[in-house]
């Protein structure tokens, strides 16, 4: 369940970068996409890691 608001949290702040990005926040919205990247890079990587299969 943990990984379930990991991924709602990640997913908000996409959606935030959208918004900023729409209002014309870019360099705000720019950096919400690079901590969304890198937390979804991140809990893709331990997901792998827990299963076994990291490729």
């Amino acid at each position: 369940m943990n990984d379930l608001y990991k991924d709602i949290l990640t997913g908000l702040v996409f959606m935030t970068g959208v918004l900023g990005f729409i209002s014309g926040a870019f360099i705000l919205s720019s950096a919400l996409f690079a901590v969304a990247a890198i937390a979804s890079n991140v809990n893709t990587t331990r997901k792998q890691a827990l299963i076994g299969t990291n490729a």
